[in-house]
Order: C-alpha cells, then sequence, then structure tokens
C-alpha cells in the first residue's frame, strides 16, 4: 500500500524548504537566502519576495552561512509544517550566533498568525512579513539594518502583486505558476487561509495575459493558473468579490470570470498549454468546463476537492455545497469532458465522524472513481473555526485507520484510471529526466499523469506523442512515436 505521503501532491513533499537561486547581478552586494514551504502559492510568492529584494540589491545565495537576510516563507495548513520551520528557525538562530550581521525574517500564513510570539515572546527573528505586506519589504529591511524590529501583517483588500513580475526560480524552465487571485472567502471551518491571506480579489486580467505572453517569450510551454479557488475568479475593474454587487452596470456588463479568462490565455497562446489549480465545487461552473471543452491547449485535468461524502460533515465544515450537488457537477464533467481527469482532497477524522459518515466518503469514491488523490488525517489548526467550536473528538487511531482506507480505495481507482490509458496514443511535455532511470524522459499527459519513455533524441520541453503500453496505479509506461504538432 502507498504511504500518505507519497500521495500529497498539492503540497510537494520534495520541494519543501528547497531554496531559491537566480542569475548573479554584479551590481548586487548583499545575499538573500530564502526557503519555501507549504502549497505552491507560497513558492509562486518566494519568487516575487526574490524579485522585489533583487532591486533592493540581493543576490540569492543557497549558502545559509553568507547570507546577510535569511527568509522562510512558511504555511499554517498542517502542524507538520510548523513544526519544521519551528527547527528551521532554530538553526538559523545557532548560524546567526558566529553571524551576528544575519538577520532572520519569516514570510507568509504562519507570520500573520504567530508574529508577537516570534517577536515578542521567543525573540527568534528580526522581521515578520504576511502574504500582503511583499512591497513594503524594502521599509522593513532598512528598519532592521537600523536595529529594530519590523513587522507588517496587515492584510489587503487590493493587492494582488499584478504589478510584480516574479522571477522564475527552481524552474525545470518548460512549466511556470501565474497567480490569478489571493485571498478566499469561503470559511470551510478546517481552514486558516481565510485568516491568514484575508478577502478573496482578483487581478486585472490584462497583467495576467501580459505575464502569460511573456513567458512564452521567455519558452515556457505550460502554465498554471493558480489561486485559493481560481473558479470564483472575476475581475471588473478591481475590489473584492463580495463588493461586486455595488458595482455600475457598466463594470458588470465588462466583468471577466473564470471561463471568460481561462479563454483568453488559451487564444492568447495557442500552443501553450494550461492547467489551473484550486478549484471548489460551490464555485466551479458549467461555462468553466466548456471552455475547457472548446481549447485543445486547456488541459483535460480538474482538482476538485471533497474533503468527505457525508452531508453531515460537509455542513460542519461549512463547505456550501452537499453530495448530490457534487454528483451532478461530476456528471456534467463527465458529459461534457469524457476523457477529463479529476483528483480529489480528503480528510479523514474531522470532528464528530461516525462510521456511517466515513462509509459515505468511501461510497462517493466509488461513484467518482478519482484518477488520483491527496489525502490527510485531520489535525486541529489554531485559529480555525473548527478549532475554537468543534472538540477534535476522534481518536488518532480511528482517523489513522480510515485515512488507510480512504488510501487503500483510491489506490485501486487511481490503477483503474490508469488502465484506460493502455494501447493509446498521448501527448506528453517533456519536464526532465525520470528519478529512477537517466535512459528515460518523465513528462505529463493532458490528464496530468506522469509518463515515462525512453530519451532517444528528444529535449526538455519538446510535446512528444506517446504510445502508452504499460502503467503503475501513479505511471504511465511507453515509446514515443514522434514529435506532436504544437512544437
Amino acid at each position: 500500500m502507498i504511504k500518505n505521503e507519497e500521495i500529497e501532491k498539492v503540497i510537494d513533499e520534495s520541494q519543501q524548504g528547497s531554496t531559491l537561486a537566480l542569475e548573479k547581478d554584479e551590481k548586487n552586494g548583499r545575499k538573500l537566502y530564502i526557503e519555501s514551504y507549504g502549497c505552491q502559492m507560497n513558492f509562486s510568492d518566494s519568487e516575487i519576495v526574490a524579485s522585489i529584494l533583487a532591486k533592493e540589491g540581493f543576490n540569492t545565495t543557497q549558502e545559509l552561512e553568507e547570507a546577510d537576510l535569511v527568509l522562510v516563507n512558511t504555511c499554517s495548513i498542517r502542524e507538520k509544517a510548523e513544526v519544521t520551520v519551528r527547527k528551521r528557525l532554530e538553526k538559523f538562530n545557532a548560524v546567526k550566533r558566529t553571524n551576528p550581521g544575519m538577520k532572520v525574517g519569516v514570510l507568509g500564513c504562519m507570520a500573520e498568525r504567530l508574529k508577537s510570539k516570534f517577536l515578542e515572546e521567543e525573540k527568534i527573528v528580526d522581521m515578520v512579513v504576511g502574504p500582503d505586506a511583499y512591497k513594503d519589504l524594502p521599509n522593513l529591511i532598512q528598519e532592521i539594518d537600523e536595529g529594530r524590529n519590523a513587522v507588517n501583517v496587515i492584510l489587503s483588500k487590493d493587492e494582488t502583486y499584478a504589478d510584480v513580475a516574479p522571477v522564475r526560480l527552481n524552474s525545470n524552465g518548460v512549466s511556470a505558476f501565474v497567480s490569478i487571485t489571493r485571498g478566499c472567502d469561503n470559511m470551510c471551518t478546517f481552514c486558516v487561509v481565510p485568516f491568514t491571506r484575508g478577502r478573496e480579489r482578483s487581478r486585472d486580467p490584462q497583467s495576467i495575459l501580459e505575464e502569460v505572453n511573456d513567458l512564452w517569450e521567455k519558452g515556457f510551454k505550460e502554465i498554471t493558473l493558480l489561486g485559493q479557488n481560481v473558479d470564483s475568479y472575476l475581475w471588473y475593474g478591481g475590489g473584492l468579490k463580495k463588493d461586486f454587487d455595488k458595482a455600475t452596470n457598466m463594470q458588470k456588463a465588462t466583468s471577466v470570470n473564470f471561463a471568460k479568462l481561462l479563454e483568453l490565455v488559451a487564444r492568447a497562446q495557442p500552443k501553450m498549454r494550461i492547467r489551473f489549480s484550486t478549484s471548489n465545487p460551490q464555485d466551479m461552473t458549467l461555462d468553466v468546463i466548456e471552455s475547457m471543452a472548446k481549447y485543445d491547449n486547456i488541459c483535460k485535468y480538474i482538482h476538485l476537492p471533497v474533503q468527505s461524502g457525508s452531508n453531515r460533515i460537509l455542513k460542519a465544515m461549512n463547505r456550501l455545497h452537499t453530495r448530490e450537488e457534487y454528483f451532478e457537477l461530476i456528471d456534467n464533467i463527465r458529459k461534457i469532458i469524457p476523457d477529463c481527469a479529476i483528483s480529489q482532497d480528503m480528510i479523514t477524522g474531522f470532528p464528530t465522524e461516525t462510521e456511517a459518515d466515513h462509509q459515505d466518503t468511501l461510497s462517493l469514491m466509488e461513484y467518482v472513481k478519482y484518477d488520483f488523490g491527496f489525502m490527510f488525517a485531520y489535525s486541529e489548526r489554531p485559529g480555525t473555526l473548527a478549532e475554537r467550536k468543534l472538540d477534535d473528538d476522534i481518536p488518532e487511531k480511528t482517523k489513522k485507520r480510515r485515512l488507510s482506507e480512504v488510501i487503500e480505495l483510491q489506490q485501486q481507482h487511481s490503477f483503474h484510471r490508469t488502465q484506460q490509458h493502455l494501447g493509446k496514443t498521448e501527448e506528453v511535455l517533456i519536464e526532465g529526466p525520470s528519478k529512477k532511470s537517466d535512459a528515460h524522459w518523465m513528462g505529463r499527459n493532458s490528464q496530468n499523469t506522469v509518463v515515462v519513455f525512453p530519451k532517444e533524441n528528444y529535449n526538455i520541453g519538446d510535446f512528444v506523442n506517446v504510445k502508452i503500453n504499460e502503467c503503475t496505479s501513479a505511471t504511465l509506461i511507453g515509446e514515443a512515436i514522434g514529435l506532436s504538432g504544437n512544437n
């Protein structure tokens, strides 16, 4: 049976704690060491931070000991990430004792939540910067240079970083993330995001198109439009999503929703692959699915977190959809895009979950038969509504057993789904060498399934037609037939 960590692809374990490195600017005299933890949003934010600090005289370094400024971009979603970050801060402070000029700062979601603890009680950092305050970094750095602690965790109603061109770091040069929204208005009781990233606001579509076009010029072949909840993207000239009803008739008439944005991006670069993440069942509308069906370059894959198959638990989680509405959405996806892959997020052992609720989750999985999933046992997060209002009353042993049953069923479904690709020829975008064999390339098909095939004389970034001959529950194995028409 597969281990839990191997399935957690939303928070990519292989990337956790990785450091950024970009080209040196000879004019810059100071060194920045930046580590990132958590979701893709955080890795994308680190690129924005590096871009802002490059203009302030900082080159990146991967040598902690030589850094003038050490930043750790943090995550509050799971306890594991917080424990890791605390250990890293202890390590940074040990280095600081031999290099007293070094300054340490915490960025991101954990910063917002633990600002007073880090700065005043434990005195382990010089600077705390929330996810909406990165443009204030030059001022904050000046404060710490002058010997004062610096903090800015104010959540903004309008910051989208549309005018900061992120520096592409740690990239394979093939695929890149493009942030389209920030914040979230969905108050799911288990989630800390609305408190750490603020209210939902969307980025100007023009700035998104400019970034996509710029990436194409730089040789990127695939982008992922990124947001806490991409389906609720809504641009009407700026402002919060919740204030849309106060917009003028003209603003409403010329507004751009997610389906329209997808079409704009797909048309702007017809040979570039378009992905998006993450969707929310309550906000995903039919026009999004129809836009996906209309354009070949929009990948046929939807990450559609459900969290539980029980209506009672969905209500306790404040998920604003029912099991039946979720099934209706799945049926529509299957009808409009028959070959669409669907993946899930699932939480086991949420407060008050009974055996019957757990069986509802398993039966929902049987109905959908997801291609893959990201599965977790519930871990109470400080500051969430669930922590304030619900007892974490399911024994750890029960949570783990239910989790292993969910993972085991997902394994069967994943194998069922990969088998459906056997004998087909599918377009694969080469991302890099296979982890297991240097003689093979690894890439993904439109459905986001990993495909491995012999290298021959193909290169990273090529679109290749691959005949699928074998599969495991997670990987397709095949042979290249030739370049596709997308090169």
